[in-house]
């Protein structure tokens, strides 16, 4: 049990009805998790409003309710606290509640539209490999030392976010690395939370459907840098143009990495194959299995962070050279017969072209490419005909499917696509509702050495339609129909 008042520690409090000096058991903002003596936060959602929530709450035993407004009926014994926004009060709270475990090890949040899982993992995977013990905060896991938990979110509410920092803690972890998305950023879900850095990987069109303007999801990610303390870093992309805007009010040491402009960090590709990248970093050559110029950047912005974290430049590139690929990022799979197939979560324009044109700048074009791809349903509806003219325009067949359609009719989500198309590309393109369907259908039309690249849901080992999630993993599936095939 926790004072309540030491729960509410940083917490910008408006208004306070009855007393904050009582014990408390736990802090919860879904209702439906309330037991005695709980503190319940109404948070609003873009869904529901926990504000409707809090006479279910008092009726569950909430000792203390904390809200933005206060309800019209006030319960005698429970204390309500009014705040002006209950997002940043939880994030205050939760790091209170589990003792600001953040501050007992070095967090650093990887931020950017593309990028953010490889960087996070590989920086995990780097350390390991260095002797240290490890957490990890991802798309994909999330990892407490030897301990792997499942995903939920890019960036986990902020309750979960410090129970596992606390586990963390206990388990001896010195360093975490975390993936901070857009959505985690606007809705506090870091706040409360001391990085020991930030970095900013790159920013295309993605969320806009939440964020509406391009500018407002720029700012977003600006805001984390913005709130990085004096003794953190800040370590940027600036071949990207909006790296250096989110350097502008950092209090943070400000550090740069770039492939083709002058930087603090800087790596020139000598070889790229499937087989990995020949980089010369800091006048030194280093060899990794990673494929890909998207690649590069991810492995500087490793290399540099590790070096800003205090690794030797020596023990940083040949840690560098063993790293593995990310389940779901550029995975790929050659048959018995050499059709190669790369499995990509690539489910924005940006990340598209890129591997699009990795698989291009690779490949000898005696044989075809062929790509399938998808928009996932109930999300930003703008990139559906992007992605659509950039797959058309950069394969010899592309074959339109399913991903994750959630909500929408997926037939309506392709042909939302295929209006991207212009007119001399639509002959290249073919539509299989069925995503397992036009897998198999793009290794039946493959010959020896053609290319297949299947986008969209990369680690992802389902497949949701109308609420409910199926088995469905692009990489085993692919494996499996290859074998039947074969024989």
């Amino acid at each position: 049990m926790m004072l309540l008042k030491d729960i509410l520690y940083k917490v910008s409090i408006e208004a306070v009805s009855g007393t904050t000096a009582v014990a408390v058991n736990a802090v919860h903002f879904d209702s439906r998790k309330v037991a005695l003596n709980d503190v319940f936060v109404a948070i609003r959602g873009t869904v529901s409003d926990g504000h409707d929530y809090i006479e279910k709450a008092v009726n569950q035993g909430a000792l203390a309710i904390v809200c933005e407004e206060f309800p019209e009926v006030m319960v005698n014994g429970v204390t309500y606290i009014q705040v002006a926004d209950t997002h940043s009060a939880l994030a205050f709270m939760a790091a209170n509640y589990y003792e600001n475990p953040s501050f007992n090890l070095k967090l650093v949040g990887v931020t950017g539209t593309n990028g953010k899982t490889t960087v996070a993992t590989l920086l995990a995977q780097m350390f390991e490999k260095a002797g240290y013990k490890v957490g990890l905060i991802s798309t994909v896991k999330i990892l407490v030392g030897d301990t792997v938990y499942p995903a939920t979110h890019t960036t986990p509410d902020s309750l979960t976010i410090n129970k596992y920092l606390q586990l963390m803690n206990e388990e001896g972890v010195e360093y975490c690395f975390m993936e901070v998305s857009s959505h985690g950023i606007d809705q506090k879900r870091t706040e409360g939370l001391k990085f020991a850095g930030g970095i900013f990987t790159n920013l295309s069109h993605d969320h806009l459907d939440y964020h509406k303007t391009f500018a407002a999801y720029r700012d977003v990610k600006k805001s984390f840098f913005d709130n990085l303390p004096k003794d953190a870093f800040a370590l940027v992309n600036v071949d990207d143009k909006n790296g250096l805007v989110m350097l502008q009010n950092t209090k943070a040491t400000k550090k740069t990495y770039a492939l083709k402009s002058y930087a603090d960090y800087t790596a020139k590709i000598l070889e790229n194959q499937f087989s990995g990248l020949l980089l010369k970093i800091d006048d030194q050559e280093v060899w990794t299995r990673l494929i890909g110029d998207f690649n590069a950047y991810n492995l500087l912005a490793i290399y540099a962070t590790a070096e800003l974290l205090g690794l030797e430049t020596l023990e940083s590139l040949q840690l560098l050279s063993q790293l593995e690929s990310v389940s779901g990022r550029f995975q790929y799979v050659i048959s018995d017969t050499k059709v190669t197939v790369v499995v990509d979560y690539a489910h924005t324009p940006d990340a598209l072209l890129n591997v699009l044109e990795t698989i291009n700048s690779i490949r000898t074009k005696n044989e075809n490419l062929i790509t399938v791809v998808g928009c996932g349903g109930n999300r930003d509806a703008a990139k559906r005909p992007v992605m659509a003219s950039i797959a058309a325009e950069k394969s010899d067949t592309v074959i339109f499917t399913s991903d994750n359609p959630r909500d929408e009719d997926p037939q309506l989500i392709i042909d939302q696509m295929e209006e991207g198309v212009d007119a001399v590309n639509f002959k290249k393109t073919v539509s299989v509702l069925d995503r397992k369907q036009a897998i198999k259908t793009a290794c039946q039309m493959a010959m020896p050495n053609d290319i297949i690249l299947i986008a969209g849901k990369g680690h992802e080992t389902y497949q949701e339609i109308k609420g409910v999630r199926t088995d469905f993993d692009d990489y085993k599936i692919v494996q499996e129909l290859l074998k039947k095939l074969e024989k």
